[in-house]
């Protein structure tokens, strides 16, 4: 019989994998539309973990946290999509994204407590890398501000998704709740080194 340590570290983990086992910017699909925006960052592993860990980091810390790094987050992204989709080029984009996964990941799991302009400011430098490589992958005659519209709009829910589940995770008795908290960041962390090397 499962501790309830160990359903919750499951139902943390399965939140977090079950989406997809790929990247969300391999530019195949439609890029068309508030729709096509909206669905995008949901296909693929390193944008949701990314963004629901974004959410977890903003409950972790708390107070103006809760929506100043979301906000930053999603803010960043969409100038970086903008430059992407103006053909501007931002070197690295898909270790940054892989590595967004590692960092966030191992903060989350340490339980890393920075000032909120310093998670701010990490946030908004991964969010460089996930929103120039979407904004790269809409054509020129797409409707860029309806997908984008969509796709900021879904990657918020993710962080809805990630300060939720860090409500719940913090429902637990404290002991529990550090071991969920920092199986689930290294597990999370894991999975950004195997993005990174291509082994996932």
């Amino acid at each position: 019989m499962f501790s309830k340590t160990s359903k919750f570290s499951g139902l943390f983990a399965a939140c977090l994998l079950a989406p997809s086992l790929a990247f969300a910017h391999t530019g195949v699909g439609q890029t068309l539309g508030f729709v096509h925006g909206f669905a995008h960052p949901v296909s693929g592993l390193d944008h949701v973990l990314a963004m629901v860990l974004v959410g977890v980091l903003a409950f972790q810390l708390g107070g103006r946290a809760l929506w100043l790094v979301p906000t930053t987050f999603v803010s960043v992204m969409a100038a970086a999509g903008a430059l992407g989709m103006m053909g501007v080029s931002v070197p690295f984009v898909e270790a940054g994204i892989a590595s967004s996964v590692i960092v966030l990941g191992a903060v989350v799991g340490l339980g890393i407590r920075a000032p909120v302009a310093v998670a701010a400011a990490l946030v908004g430098l991964f969010a460089v890398f996930h929103g120039h490589a979407h904004g790269s992958e809409i054509p020129s005659a797409a409707d860029g501000i309806t997908y984008a519209a969509g796709f900021m709009l879904a990657s918020a829910a993710l962080h809805v998704v990630g300060i939720a589940l860090g409500r719940l995770v913090g429902k637990v008795s404290e002991p529990q709740q550090a071991t969920v908290v920092r199986s689930a960041g290294g597990l999370v962390a894991v999975v950004g080194i195997g993005l990174l090397t291509g082994l996932i």
